[in-house]
């Protein structure tokens, strides 16, 4: 087959959609090299991951507008404008991997997928700006409605798809995520000691990763460490926001600033030893799509806490501990059977690393080449 992607993250973004756009495009290639798969971006970008993908793998290829009428416009191809250039490159199947697709793309003869993300924007819509939410609402939903079928990257995505959209139950397929195959990979000590040491982390410490914003509720673990001996740390890795002056403003008045460690831009190569070294990783988001920071904890060997309320069952299993988010109680009660329980956290590490198998990349691409060729057939 000749699969086309949208392919506009996997170019611009370094994080996020960017991440799940290239790790699709990966797996393919890994497991199905017999197929082309071209991304289409609206502008070049510096991409040194992405350009690591194109050198290894021959098969997959970047493709930008075609003419100097679309290459000034290119935002508007993306919605419009290359749904003439998949018909002239005869694409058999577009994929678009972050919850949208060209306008007109059900009017061509080309089969069509998205992958649905979350719905946060409607759940929680005081987190987003109105017209932000107009937007996403429009996109999304025309998205979901023209689309041959829906890929729901989680169950709990795949019911908000249901429930806000209208859609057919049987239009839509749950394929988790996995992580990248950086986070399987055990850290020599040597590297350890020295990314220890670039980053001064404390000997004991709790891990939260991710973008430092209202809904991640980072400002909950921050406060469990009242509860928590003194010798257990807390190391947040994600964008700074404006909420991160609301942390910063709890850990100064509870004397916390030796306690409490901030890092931004980390380089994702040093990810690994973050989640090697942290005694236990935590979640307290108010909702997500599904939690990937999950995966590279259960990967890592680290025991996790998450929040109850959204998909973080579905990534963490039935072995990690979960409490609601809006409980410092909880948290911390979880923080300390897991600090003060060996058997309990070899339990939890050695279950965690068995359940984390199901989102292995061959079952993803086994999974998502699946639909791909029942799409082609209907």
């Amino acid at each position: 087959m000749k699969i086309g992607f949208d392919g506009k993250r996997a170019v611009q973004n370094y994080t996020g959609l960017g991440n799940y756009s290239r790790y699709i495009a990966e797996i393919l290639c890994r497991f199905y090299p017999e197929n082309s798969y071209l991304l289409y971006a609206p502008k070049k970008r510096d991409n040194k991951r992405l350009e690591k993908l194109t050198e290894q793998f021959r098969q997959l290829s970047i493709i930008y507008p075609k003419g100097t009428f679309w290459k000034k416009l290119s935002s508007i191809w993306r919605i419009k404008g290359i749904t003439r250039q998949l018909e002239e490159e005869e694409i058999n199947l577009f994929h678009g991997l972050s919850n949208e697709l060209p306008l007109n793309i059900h009017k061509s003869p080309i089969k069509s997928i998205v992958t649905i993300h979350d719905l946060i924007f409607l759940r929680f819509p005081q987190y987003y700006h109105f017209i932000d939410r107009k937007i996403y609402t429009y996109k999304f939903r025309k998205a979901c409605e023209n689309a041959d079928r829906i890929i729901a990257i989680s169950e709990c995505t795949k019911r908000d798809i249901i429930d806000y959209f209208q859609i057919p139950a049987s239009k839509i397929e749950v394929v988790y995520q996995g992580c990248d195959p950086i986070f399987e990979q055990t850290v020599c000590e040597e590297i350890k000691k020295e990314i220890r040491n670039k980053y001064q982390l404390p000997a004991r410490f709790i891990l939260n990763v991710g973008s430092i914003e209202d809904r991640k509720n980072s400002l909950l673990a921050v406060q469990a460490l009242l509860q928590l001996s003194k010798d257990i740390h807390l190391v947040i890795v994600g964008k700074r926001t404006p909420y991160t002056k609301k942390i910063e403003q709890f850990v100064n008045d509870h004397h916390l600033t030796k306690r409490v460690h901030i890092f931004s831009n980390i380089p994702f190569s040093d990810l690994p030893v973050f989640y090697q070294c942290a005694e236990i990783f935590t979640y307290p988001s108010y909702f997500e799509g599904f939690g990937i920071p999950i995966i590279e904890a259960l990967h890592s060997g680290t025991p996790v806490v998450a929040a109850k309320g959204s998909c973080l069952e579905e990534a963490g299993g039935p072995d990690s501990l979960y409490i609601n988010p809006n409980s410092v109680e909880e948290i911390g009660v979880a923080f300390n059977r897991i600090l003060n329980d060996n058997s309990l956290r070899q339990k939890m590490v050695e279950n965690g690393k068995q359940f984390v198998k199901r989102f292995s990349d061959q079952e993803q691409a086994k999974l998502i080449m699946n639909i791909y060729e029942k799409t082609c057939k209907l």
